[in-house]
């Protein structure tokens, strides 16, 4: 499972994150996720997995109200990739997606 980016106000005011990580239910262990290259912290976006890595996008920003932005995070180096914003939809955020494996 891959836990990635939300909001944590647990101190009475909204902090976006853009961290997350992987737990491994055989050992019942977390690995924190690189941060490197990660998408700008977010909240209501959306995560899919495609087989071999997860691709986030969307959302609503800190320094933009709502993000046409993301990235492509592969487990297997823990490095991410950005997302092109050629042709990409307006930002939004609250939405849904699906894969299309064509």
């Amino acid at each position: 499972m891959i836990v990635w980016g939300g909001d944590n106000d647990s101190n009475g005011g909204e902090l976006l994150l853009n961290t997350g990580g992987r737990y491994d239910p055989a050992t019942e262990s977390w690995t924190a996720t690189n941060i490197t290259s990660a998408p700008e912290a977010r909240l209501d976006h959306t995560a899919v997995w495609t087989g071999s890595e997860i691709v986030i996008w969307g959302g609503f920003g800190s320094s933009a109200f709502y993000l046409n932005t993301g990235g492509r995070y592969d487990p297997a180096t823990d490095s991410w990739t950005a997302t092109s914003t050629a042709s990409a939809p307006e930002g939004r955020n609250g939405h849904t997606c699906s894969l299309d494996r064509q």
